[in-house]
This record gives C-alpha cells, sequence and structure tokens, in this order.
C-alpha cells in the first residue's frame, strides 16, 4: 500500500498518519488515537472503517458513562425519573431510558442537564416555565373541547349529552 493518497474532492496529498482527536458526549470527553489519511496541516481526512473503530468504542463508552452522569444529577437534584422527564422533557419514561443507557438524550435535554448540573437554582426556573406552559396546553385543550363538538371527552357521556351531540350533527 502507498504511503500517499490524494484526496478525491480537495486534491490534497494526504499521508498515513495516527492524531489524536476528542470524542465527546454531553460533558464528558475523551481524547483517542485515530489513523487515517491526512493533509499537511489541517483539512478534510479521509478514514475506512478500521480506522474509527477506536472513536466509535469511546462515544459508546462516554454514550453509556453519561447514564451514571444523568442519573447522578438527577439525585443531586432530588428529582424522580417521571419528574426529571417533566420537567427536561421527553415524558415520564426518558430518564429511564437516559440512565439506562438505551437512549441517548436530546441535544436539548443534554443542554438542560448540564445546566442542572451546574447551576442547581435553575431548577426552580425550570419548574415554573413547565408548570406554565403545561398550564396554558391544558387551557387550549379545554377551550377546543368546548368549542369543538368532533372533539370527544373522556369518560361517558350521559344519554343527554349524547342525544344533544347528535342533534348538533
Amino acid at each position: 500500500m502507498s504511503d500517499k493518497r490524494i484526496h478525491p474532492e480537495t486534491g490534497q496529498e494526504l499521508r498515513r498518519d495516527v492524531r489524536s482527536q476528542t470524542v465527546t458526549f454531553g460533558s464528558l470527553s475523551r481524547v483517542v488515537d485515530v489513523p487515517g489519511w491526512y493533509p499537511e496541516g489541517d483539512g478534510d481526512a479521509l478514514f475506512d472503517g478500521t480506522d474509527l473503530q477506536a472513536s466509535n468504542a469511546a462515544f459508546k463508552e462516554l454514550r453509556s458513562e453519561y447514564g451514571g452522569h444523568v442519573k447522578a444529577v438527577r439525585k443531586a437534584r432530588g428529582l424522580t425519573q417521571e419528574e426529571a422527564g417533566h420537567i427536561i422533557g421527553g415524558g415520564p419514561r426518558a430518564f429511564q431510558k437516559y440512565e439506562s443507557g438505551k437512549t441517548p438524550p436530546s441535544d436539548a435535554a443534554v443542554g438542560l442537564i448540564e445546566v442542572l448540573d451546574k447551576h442547581p437554582e435553575a431548577l426552580a426556573t425550570l419548574r415554573e416555565v413547565r408548570s406554565k406552559l403545561m398550564t396554558v396546553a391544558t387551557s387550549v385543550t379545554n377551550a377546543k373541547r368546548k368549542t369543538d363538538p368532533k372533539v370527544v371527552r373522556r369518560g361517558r357521556q350521559s344519554k343527554a349529552t349524547a342525544k344533544l351531540a347528535k342533534a348538533r350533527g
């Protein structure tokens, strides 16, 4: 195998080399040595599947480790998994999935988790914002139920209500 290649898009000459790269997930990072075809100085490099094994493995490890970090932040703030899912977003089972490493949190959730880690006082603000959002969403839903006969209410309707709804069409 030749020790030189030409980049197919940039036309730069590339040489086989190993360079350090930082792999990041959430607030965690790790430096790994990545072999590949690199240009002189900065620029686009080329990699094959085996070249990226170390960085892929580091990413998977960080993703798994981040679950422990998420759990530690949640517990430090005194939140249940369900409450954290409500405040940060993602739903009542989101933190169970984040903490087990089954599902990585969205970029937005990562940002909020890191804010809570560094600024515990932000929890009160997040609770307030979520509470207001839920109040607005409930008000909109209730208003729609009152004005839209097609919206079915939960529970049983009385016979009189059913007749009235049928009469309205």
